[in-house]
């Protein structure tokens, strides 16, 4: 039996053993297989709760291991890199009735995932503050100006406080001071090879995810403070800022336009 047809075997969870694996004589094919799938379910479930911390304290151990149980038998791995494994896991909780009660469980787990995706992300140097604030200063050329996104950096809006949610459970601040039902933005970056999550104004976090698009920075500003009117542009700059998000800071040149 090849490698492809026994690995297949071991994701088919409650499935027959399959044509031509071979045992010992005095064993049962099917329960040397099971030991196998057990490893492998084993080994996917031990990583989802390694990966989503905050996600598995908010529902208890015996929920989560239980929900992650469900994904891998419906989402088998696809890569043999780990830290990939649980990018599809939040759309699974939105669809997950038992985790109904817990509405931003999903948006915890999407934070959670950038986490992770900030660890292993790329090394890149970040704009200082001063330099950010004096091209911020060059209102002539402003429209025109260009932010390159650390390779870290990710953003998050959500109908939850999120940030203030996976905060808590990190000692940061009172778990009972977070009212988790206010909307708000996640900002997660990697400064000094720290990640970290920092709460921002949901227009920030759409003003990250636009400058992902590569668009100028008025434009970028301009389509986030459409969405959120009532949110001045100084402070979504400030929240930019602070997060120690950017990577590059450039204006067109003639050639370019």
């Amino acid at each position: 039996m090849n490698q492809q047809r026994f690995s297949a075997a071991v994701r088919d969870a409650g499935g027959p053993a399959p044509v031509g694996l071979r045992v010992r004589a005095e064993c049962d094919p099917l329960r040397r297989l099971d030991v196998y799938r057990n490893n492998h379910f084993a080994s996917l479930v031990a990583s989802l709760e390694d990966n989503f911390v905050v996600c598995r304290a908010l529902v208890g151990e015996p929920f989560f291991r239980e929900m992650a149980r469900a994904f891998v038998q419906s989402h088998p791995p696809r890569s043999p890199v780990l830290a990939e494994y649980g990018r599809l896991l939040p759309g699974f909780i939105d669809a997950f009735e038992p985790a109904a009660s817990v509405p931003y469980l999903a948006d915890v787990a999407r934070l959670e995932q950038l986490r992770i995706d900030a660890w292993h992300a790329g090394d890149a140097r970040l704009v200082s503050r001063s330099d950010f604030e004096r091209a911020l200063a060059s209102a002539e050329r402003l429209p025109q100006l260009r932010l390159a996104l650390h390779p870290t950096v990710g953003a998050l809006r959500s109908r939850y406080a999120i940030a203030d949610i996976w905060m808590s459970h990190q000692g940061m601040m009172p778990i009972e001071s977070v009212d988790p039902m206010v909307p708000q933005g996640a900002l997660v970056s990697r400064p000094d090879d720290v990640v970290q999550v920092t709460a921002v104004h949901p227009a920030t976090a759409l003003l990250v995810e636009t400058l992902a698009d590569a668009l100028p920075l008025a434009a970028a500003l301009e389509a986030a403070l459409n969405d959120y009117v009532d949110v001045e542009p100084g402070q979504v700059l400030t929240e930019l800022l602070q997060s120690q998000a950017v990577a590059a800071i450039g204006f067109p040149t003639e050639h370019d336009a």
